[in-house]
Parts: C-alpha cells; sequence; structure tokens
C-alpha cells in the first residue's frame, strides 16, 4: 500500500507539471524539496508517536495531525524560498498557513476526543463483562465503524459468556443430583448384600432354600451394581467426547428388531404389548450396531418401563428426507411440559407418575449415543403418552 501510494504521488506530480507546462527541473526540485519535508516531517511523527506510546489514542491522533500540518507547512515555505518570492508573498502565505494548521491541529484534537469516548466505552463493556454484565455501551453506536464492530463483538461475547456461565450452573446442578442419585442406588443395593451376607455368615438363615433365595438375591444386587456402574462409565466416555465408534454399514430393520427382541422378554412380563412398523424402506446405515442398539434399548424400556400393564408400545421406523427415523411411542400418560426439555438431563426424574427403577441415566446415555453417530433424538407429548423420535443421518459418516 505504501508503494502503491507513493506511485500515485509521483504519477500526480508528473501529471501536474505537465499541465501546467513546468520545466522538469523545476518539478523535479520542487519534489525533491516536498519529499525532503515530508520524511522530515514522517521522521519527527514516528519520533512523537515513540514517545506517546503510553498515552491516549487522543493524544497520538493530535500529534500525527500536528505532525502532517507542519510537514505542510514547511513544504510550501521551503518551496515558496526556492521559488524567490517576495517577502510580502511569503509572508501572506505563512499567514494563510498558520491559521490553516491552528484549525486543522484543534480538529484532530475533536475527532481524538471522540475516538477517546468510544475507547472508554469499550472498556466500559469489557469491565462489564468480567462483572457478568451484557450490556451495551451507548456511546459505542457513534464510535467509528470499527470501534463500534469491536464494541458489538464484545457485547455478543458478555451474551456468550452468560450463557456458557448459564450451562456451567446447570451442569453443575446436574452433577450434585447424580451425585445424590448414585449415592442412593449404591447405598440400597449394598445394605441388602451386607444384610444378607450378615445373615448367611451368622447362621441366622438355614434353609436351603432361603440360602439359595438369599445367594440368588445377592447375585441380582450385584448385577444390578455392575450395570450402574457400566452406565456410569458409559456416560462419561460420552459426554467427555471419548467415545470411538466402529462404524460399519447396518440395516436399520435389523437394529429395531433386535431392540424389539431383547425388550420383548420386560413387555412381556409387565404386561404390555410391543409393536414394530417398518414405515419405509431405509438404505443401509453408517453406524455402530452395539452402541445405536443400546440406545433403541434404553428408550425403549424406559417406554416399557413407564407404560401401564395393559398399554402398548409401538416402534415405529422409516425415512425423513435425508434421515432415517426411529420412533417409540408409549401409553405412559406423557410428561409434564416442563419437563420436557429435561428428559435427557443425567439423573433427571419426571413426575412421580412416570418414576421407575434405575439411576436415570438410560435417556442421557442414549442421546449422548445418537449424539455420537451425529444424529439428534426429541420427545413429545402425543395421545396420552410419549413420542421418542431418533434421527440419523443416511448419507455417509465422515
Amino acid at each position: 500500500m505504501l508503494a502503491a501510494v507513493l506511485a500515485v504521488g509521483v504519477a500526480l506530480t508528473a501529471l501536474v507539471s505537465i499541465v501546467t507546462a513546468m520545466s522538469t527541473g523545476d518539478a523535479l526540485q520542487l519534489a525533491g524539496i516536498a519529499a525532503g519535508t515530508a520524511l522530515a516531517a514522517g521522521i519527527g511523527g514516528g519520533a512523537a508517536l515513540y514517545l506517546l506510546r503510553g498515552r491516549s489514542i487522543g493524544a497520538q491522533i493530535a500529534a500525527v495531525a500536528l505532525t502532517t500540518v507542519v510537514g505542510v507547512a514547511l513544504g510550501a515555505w521551503v518551496a515558496a524560498r526556492a521559488m524567490f518570492i517576495s517577502q510580502h508573498d511569503l509572508s501572506m502565505l505563512v499567514v494563510v498557513l498558520v491559521p490553516a494548521g491552528a484549525v486543522a491541529v484543534a480538529a484532530s484534537i475533536v475527532l481524538g476526543g471522540h475516538v477517546l469516548r468510544a475507547s472508554d466505552s469499550l472498556t466500559d463493556i469489557a469491565r462489564r463483562i468480567g462483572d457478568g454484565g451484557a450490556q451495551r455501551a451507548a456511546e459505542s453506536a457513534h464510535a467509528p465503524a470499527e470501534l463500534a464492530r469491536l464494541a458489538e463483538e464484545l457485547h455478543a461475547m458478555s451474551l456468550r459468556l452468560e450463557d456458557a456461565r448459564a450451562r456451567e450452573r446447570a451442569v453443575d446442578a446436574s452433577r450434585r443430583e447424580l451425585v445424590a442419585w448414585v449415592s442412593h442406588d449404591l447405598r440400597t443395593p449394598l445394605a441388602g448384600i451386607r444384610a444378607m451376607i450378615e445373615a448367611l455368615e451368622d447362621d441366622v438363615v438355614t434353609e436351603p432354600d432361603t440360602v439359595a433365595r438369599y445367594h440368588r438375591s445377592i447375585r441380582n444386587e450385584a448385577d444390578r451394581l455392575a450395570a450402574l456402574v457400566d452406565d456410569l462409565f458409559e456416560l462419561s466416555r460420552s459426554q467427555a467426547g471419548v467415545l470411538q465408534l466402529e462404524l460399519e454399514r447396518v440395516s436399520l430393520s435389523d437394529v429395531v428388531s433386535d431392540a424389539l427382541a431383547g425388550a420383548a422378554p420386560v413387555a412381556d412380563a409387565k404386561g404390555v404389548r410391543l409393536r414394530g412398523v417398518m414405515r419405509d424402506h431405509v438404505p443401509a446405515l453408517r453406524a455402530s450396531p452395539p452402541e445405536l442398539l443400546r440406545a433403541l434399548r434404553n428408550i425403549l424400556e424406559n417406554a416399557i418401563r413407564h407404560t401401564p400393564s395393559d398399554g402398548s408400545v409401538v416402534v415405529e421406523a422409516g425415512l425423513e428426507g435425508c434421515h432415517a427415523f426411529v420412533s417409540i411411542v408409549d401409553t405412559g400418560g406423557g410428561i409434564p411440559e416442563r419437563d420436557l426439555e429435561r428428559v435427557f438431563d443425567v439423573a433427571f426424574r419426571a413426575d412421580p407418575a412416570r418414576h421407575g427403577d434405575g439411576a436415570g441415566l438410560g435417556l442421557a446415555i442414549a442421546r449422548g449415543l445418537v449424539q455420537a453417530h451425529r444424529g439428534d433424538v426429541t420427545v413429545r407429548n402425543e395421545n396420552g403418552g410419549c413420542r421418542f423420535t431418533v434421527r440419523l443421518p443416511v448419507e455417509p459418516a465422515q
């Protein structure tokens, strides 16, 4: 840019000399005088900026303006002397240059003050960001374009920080809730196991049938604890973003059939009718069968758990544009509207009407696994029940 400005200056000098029929010698002489004085003024301005580097931007703008004015005035005065202008004309030139320079310096001071006020408004915004505020400074609306854009960016960053703080508070509350639920779910089976082991050790229970029943109960409680630990491990992997999926081409209908087959004994034991419907032919997906199956089973078992006896759960699969979908519709009475946005939160348990066993991790794990497949899962109330919908991209995963 500097080279381009110099080139334009040289071209304009040559053009003016041609138009005014100025001799080449005079043109070179005047150009040399102007260049020399401008260079001297530039060096002086650079020195002034260096000395004022720790001062306000208004003072620096005033210094730049003063340097420019001095450079122009000095160039005009030297050029006039070189052209042998009379003393009277030279005095008149000085009279013109001095007030013009004073006005220019005054204007630069006003401009510097304006920029300084805009800069102060940015400082005020930055200070409020640290204090948690997100109000836009009124002065930034009249600031130069660059500073106004910077003010807008600072304001937007403040809003993002506020959102991040809110999410952090929500995560922290969820974490405390999870610890409370897990502590409860660990304490209950451990207390039962300890009581049964003490009864066996103290020969309080000696009948073979009762001893066998205690052994089975201990085994069941141990399996329950192992499942809880597995859920916690799976949840931590999905939330930390370290879940590694081994993708392969899978048939969605096969995964849905496997989920239905695995959940059928639970549904039969509770007296819930379970049915699957394939709406469309869905191309093979790029997915990890174990993780996708677990996500669907978690949602399906949650629906069965909250559906009363003689109720029904319907699994529908099909194609919506470039996404495959699996919808699980139950007749469990629905979820309060205030809780719909929280059903996938860690350790969240909805209304007591839909309360069941478990640590409240199944749906959170399902969401993490679906998101790891670049999909999403949603829920809404429908016809006296809930519809959970999993959507997965049909195009090959990257």
